[in-house]
């Protein structure tokens, strides 16, 4: 394997850290992370486009190098809301998540239109009632008491272990996981582990996804996703353990404009799995939004 490029440099932006190619495209980019992630989950994508875009990938409140908010809220919608205000501060943008970050993305250019030039959604966190193992452990973490339980018991297993076990859940092939990455998730959650929100911020961010999974009427992500207007590309892993790929083609039914696109070979983390292909479509859609065309449906 050839080593993997650095990390992109950080700075707190507000309330929040985020991570930024230091020099990139004229136009801008903004990354949004999933559920237990962080910026740091870009960084190889960020890399394949950064001649194309100026990439901002922003840890949410709680993760990574970001503060615990001080209010405690981790749930969509103020995730949703430190976002947008990264992209204040960027000006329009084309705007990616992954996972919970694609249900936080969908909020924002549902509610934000002005901010997002194009939206690209991997594998996104959307409701979906069909009892999975993996979505199954991300609702008992967020059962009251029993979250809090879990996540003390879990301190007490080692990190390699567990980063072992969440890399098993999210890649399609664990073996594409380069020694210089799994060495960097290992530090990162030892870092984690001792800041004293860390539990708190995870637990959090799942119940906020959970709750979304069971609201309704018009605050709905699927009805917010009815209600996008900027092009859309779905990017979604046949082998994804967490979201069911069959929930891509519901996603194709609700955004105006979309295109959908299955990697036969990917997981959970198509961004970080095979950032090259994901690369490929990312740029087909930010180039047609240059030209004013819409996405067909693929």
């Amino acid at each position: 394997m050839t080593e993997p490029i650095a990390r992109w440099p950080g700075r707190m932006v507000g309330d929040v850290h985020v991570r930024s190619t230091p020099e990139g495209g004229s136009e801008q980019a903004v990354f949004v992370h999933g559920l237990a992630g962080s910026a740091t989950n870009w960084t190889d994508l960020m890399g394949e486009l950064r001649d194309l875009v100026t990439g901002h990938a922003i840890d949410l409140p709680g993760a990574g190098y970001s503060p615990a908010p001080a209010d405690g809220d981790y749930s969509v919608a103020a995730h949703a809301a430190a976002v947008i205000g990264l992209m204040e501060r960027t000006g329009p943008a084309h705007l990616f998540g992954n996972s919970l970050g694609g249900a936080v993305s969908v909020t924002v250019a549902a509610t934000r239109p002005d901010l997002v030039r194009s939206l690209t959604l991997i594998s996104p966190a959307l409701p979906d009632l069909v009892p999975r193992y993996g979505p199954a452990r991300v609702a008992a973490s967020a059962t009251p008491r029993l979250g809090e339980w879990v996540a003390d018991r879990l301190r007490f297993v080692p990190a390699e272990q567990r980063v072992n076990a969440s890399l098993t859940m999210c890649y399609a092939d664990i073996s594409l996981v380069h020694p210089v990455r799994l060495r960097e998730a290992v530090e990162e959650l030892r870092r984690r582990d001792g800041l004293p929100y860390a539990g708190s911020a995870l637990i959090g961010s799942a119940r906020g996804i959970v709750t979304e999974y069971f609201r309704r009427g018009e605050r709905n992500l699927w009805r917010l996703a009815e209600g996008v207007t900027a092009p859309t590309l779905i990017i979604h892993g046949r082998k994804d353990r967490l979201v069911r790929p069959a929930m891509a083609r519901r996603a194709l039914r609700a955004f105006p404009q979309v295109r959908l696109v299955l990697l036969r070979d990917a997981g959970h983390v198509a961004q970080m799995e095979a950032p090259g292909a994901v690369a490929v479509e990312a740029r087909r859609l930010i180039r047609e939004t240059r030209l004013g065309n819409a996405p067909l449906p693929s």
